[in-house]
C-alpha cells in the first residue's frame, strides 16, 4: 500500500514475509528506508532479494505482514527493457509523467540527456549502443519519470568490471543532481560498501534482515574509500564468505 504522510519513512516493511506455495521466500523481514537514502541488499543467491523488490515496488504482495510505501516506484532490471524500436529520446520520453505537457516533453528529454551525458547519441537505437550506455539511458528513463523511489535488480550485473564502476559514479552523479530514495539489489559486495548509504544483509531463504552496515556519507567511493574494506569484510563474514 502507499502512504501519502510526508514526515513517514520512504518505505516501511513490518514482520513482512512471502511464499511461493510452501515455499517461505521471505519471513519476518523489518526494514525502513529513509527519503533519499540509497540502501543496497545483498544475500546469498536464491535468498528473495528480486522477491523484495517486487514487495516493494507493489508488484507482489506479502503473504504475511505489512509493506507502506510513501510515494510512487520506477524498477530497473538487470536484463534492460528499452523499446528496440524506439530511439534514445524517445525511450526516455516514454520514462516521462503522462501528464507532461506536449510543448515541455522535448525540454526534459534534452535536460535527461544532459545530466546523463547522451545528448549524442539521442537519434541511436539500443542496439547501437553499448551495455554502459544502455543502462544509462534505462536510469534516465527511470528518473524521468520523478517518481519518488527508484528500484534496482542488480542493473549492473552483466556489465564488465569497468563498465560497472564507470556506471557507479554515473548513478551517484545523477543521484547528486536529482536526489532520490533508492533500494539496489546486487550480487557483489564491492559495490554495495561503495554505493550503499546502509548495506542490508539478508539471510538464507526464508529471508530476513541478518545485519545492517552504515558506511561514511561521501559518495563516490573507491575501494580505497574509509570504511569501504572493513564494510566489506563484515558483509563476506556475515555470508560466510571468509
Amino acid at each position: 500500500m502507499t502512504d501519502r504522510d510526508d514526515a513517514s519513512p520512504m518505505l516501511r516493511l513490518t514482520g513482512v514475509g512471502f511464499d511461493y506455495g510452501e515455499i517461505r521466500v521471505i519471513d519476518g523481514l523489518d526494514l525502513e528506508v529513509a527519503r533519499g537514502e540509497l540502501v543496497v541488499c545483498v544475500g546469498p543467491s536464491g535468498c528473495g532479494k528480486s522477491t523484495l523488490l517486487s514487495l516493494l515496488g507493489g508488484h507482489l504482495h506479502p503473504t504475511r505482514g505489512r509493506v507502506v510505501r510513501n510515494g510512487q516506484s520506477r524498477t530497473i532490471y538487470q536484463d534492460g527493457g528499452l523499446f528496440p524500436w524506439l530511439t534514445v529520446a524517445e525511450n526516455i520520453a516514454r520514462g516521462l509523467p503522462r501528464e507532461t505537457a506536449p510543448a515541455a516533453v522535448a525540454t526534459k528529454v534534452r535536460e535527461w540527456l544532459g545530466i546523463t551525458r547522451l545528448a549524442e547519441f539521442a537519434g541511436h537505437y539500443p542496439h547501437q549502443l553499448s551495455g554502459g550506455m544502455r543502462q544509462r539511458v534505462e536510469i534516465a528513463r527511470a528518473l524521468a519519470g520523478e517518481t519518488d523511489l527508484l528500484l534496482m535488480d542488480e542493473p549492473f550485473s552483466a556489465l564488465d568490471y569497468q563498465t560497472r564502476n564507470r556506471m557507479r559514479r554515473e548513478l551517484v552523479a545523477t543521484l547528486a543532481e536529482r536526489p532520490r530514495t533508492v533500494v539496489f539489489v546486487t550480487h557483489d559486495i564491492e559495490e554495495a560498501a561503495q554505493l550503499g548509504d546502509r548495506v542490508i544483509v539478508l539471510g538464507a531463504r526464508p529471508a530476513r534482515v541478518v545485519r545492517t552496515l552504515a558506511l561514511p556519507a561521501a559518495r563516490p567511493r573507491t575501494p580505497a574509500s574509509p570504511g569501504v574494506a572493513d564494510a566489506e569484510h563484515a558483509i563476506m563474514e556475515e555470508l560466510g564468505l571468509t
